[in-house]
């Protein structure tokens, strides 16, 4: 699902985005579909208003953690079971801001063939970290054991047996599933690149470098079409197999095919590259315009005060009404109310007890049972 949003505030600068979302769900779609319709107001009403392009940017990955967190406790209140992989793409002109829990992955595809994996695979399989996490948290990690004491199939969490570390929903498995995001910024040079977002049964059959040359040349949906046949062809019909393609590419223009790289040709863009900055007032805007990607942001804790951080603008953390506001569901709070992620109460003898983000009380147990500080099946109301 890809969106496009243009907000007009003729007393401000107003954001103009794009952006596109995959959700793969299983045990059932209600997951899946409820964080399709939920998600992105949540996130947009995580950002404080006012701010000004470059402050939007740098705030969009607090405000990403908040509406995954927001989106699974309201989900999860309902009472249901599924649960969904997730992966959110925010473009800003050349900005680009993906979160993902799940192992929906994204790349980015640049000129000269360089690819660039904006996501973590949150398979138990594969992260030893978050084995480790979840492990420290209470949860189980194993195989499922047959007759005779054998063991199949991939890593799973026990109660439940998913193969994710992370996701939205899946209240029976237990709260060490957490929906904290990785997040990850960079922001391309104005030759632009293209994204390929696609759900595990693409990853499954191929690599990221395959899944990138399978479509260089082609427009983005047939390039989304092309990437899909690939996947099949290579492994068959075994998994979902969704793919969005988008191509981020200079105003009214359209993107030149982009030939499978030649060996000759990484020698010559290195030695073009390094020659530019030798010269740096000879065609600097045109080689500085190759191959660049500068990352801006990156991080994929799993503790939600760490990704939520400090209210270092004292307004931040207030609604315009003077009240404090829950950093994840954005209600407001008394005084009296809030609890620093950080100190406990605002009122305690902690260091910087009043510094925020706040937390509502549900909040802040859906937090302490996301970090294992009390038993999972706990209800969060």
């Amino acid at each position: 699902m890809s969106f496009w949003m243009e907000a007009h505030d003729p007393m401000r600068w107003s954001p103009i985005y794009s952006g596109s979302q995959i959700f793969d769900g299983h045990n059932g779609n209600a997951a899946a579909i409820f964080t399709r319709e939920h998600l992105l107001n949540h996130v947009l009403g995580a950002l404080p208003r006012g701010l000004g392009r470059d402050e939007w940017i740098q705030a969009l990955p607090r405000a990403l953690v908040a509406g995954f967190v927001k989106t699974d406790k309201e989900f999860q209140s309902r009472g249901e079971t599924s649960g969904t992989t997730a992966t959110f793409v925010i473009v800003d002109r050349w900005t680009v801001t993906v979160a993902s829990v799940g192992d929906s992955r994204c790349i980015l595809d640049t000129q000269g063939g360089a690819v660039t994996t904006l996501t973590v695979d949150h398979r138990l399989e594969e992260n030893i970290e978050e084995r480790e996490r979840v492990t420290a948290s209470g949860g189980e990690v194993g195989r499922l054991s047959i007759v005779g004491g054998a063991e199949i199939g991939p890593l799973r969490c026990w109660p439940g047996g998913l193969c994710l570390s992370r996701s939205i929903g899946d209240m029976d498995v237990g709260e060490f599933i957490v929906p904290i995001p990785y997040v990850k910024q960079v922001k391309l040079s104005n030759v632009g690149g293209r994204l390929i977002i696609a759900s595990d049964g693409i990853w499954d059959a191929l690599s990221s470098e395959m899944a990138a040359k399978s479509c260089r040349g082609l427009p983005a949906e047939l390039a989304a079409m092309q990437v899909v046949k690939e996947a099949l062809r290579t492994r068959g019909l075994k998994d979902d197999t969704t793919c969005i393609v988008v191509d981020i590419i200079p105003p009214d223009n359209e993107l030149p095919p982009t030939p499978p790289p030649k060996k000759r040709n990484k020698l010559r863009d290195l030695l073009f590259r390094k020659r530019s900055r030798d010269s740096a007032g000879k065609l600097s805007k045109k080689l500085s315009a190759i191959n660049i990607v500068e990352e801006l942001f990156e991080e994929g804790s799993a503790m939600l005060a760490e990704r939520l951080g400090n209210d270092d603008n004292l307004n931040s953390g207030q609604s315009t009404s003077g009240l404090f506001v829950c950093a994840v569901c954005q209600v407001d709070l008394a005084p009296s109310e809030g609890i620093s992620v950080h100190a406990g109460s605002i009122f305690s003898t902690s260091a910087k007890p009043w510094q925020g983000p706040f937390l509502c009380s549900d909040c802040r147990d859906k937090k302490d049972a996301m970090e294992g500080k009390r038993p999972s099946g706990v209800k969060v109301s």
